[in-house]
């Protein structure tokens, strides 16, 4: 991962758009803080194509379609025991 300053950014430009050519993930910070990252084109394009425009649904079915997806098939027991056994809080209804 490359990161720079702001500052190192503004004299650095070319250096750093070529690194983001190559494949790389350019983290600009300010005062040590993330607050942007360069990326190629095709990055971009991969990271935003089409993604505005689906709903959840979408998503999720896009998700199931993929090969390497492999739902959870958690038991009952298996779910029962995340439950809390310890007493409940005590709570009253404000009159």
């Amino acid at each position: 991962m490359t990161e720079a300053s702001i500052a190192a950014a503004k004299t650095q430009l070319t250096r750093l758009i070529q690194a983001a050519e190559r494949g790389e993930a350019v983290h600009i910070t300010r005062r040590g803080r993330p607050v942007a990252v360069l990326l190629s084109e095709d990055a971009y394009r991969r990271l935003s194509q089409g993604r505005e425009q689906q709903d959840f649904w979408s998503l999720v079915s896009e998700m199931r379609a993929d090969p390497a997806f492999e739902p959870v098939d958690w038991s009952r027991e298996d779910v029962d025991a995340w439950r809390d056994r310890g007493p409940g809080r005590d709570f009253r209804w404000p009159e």
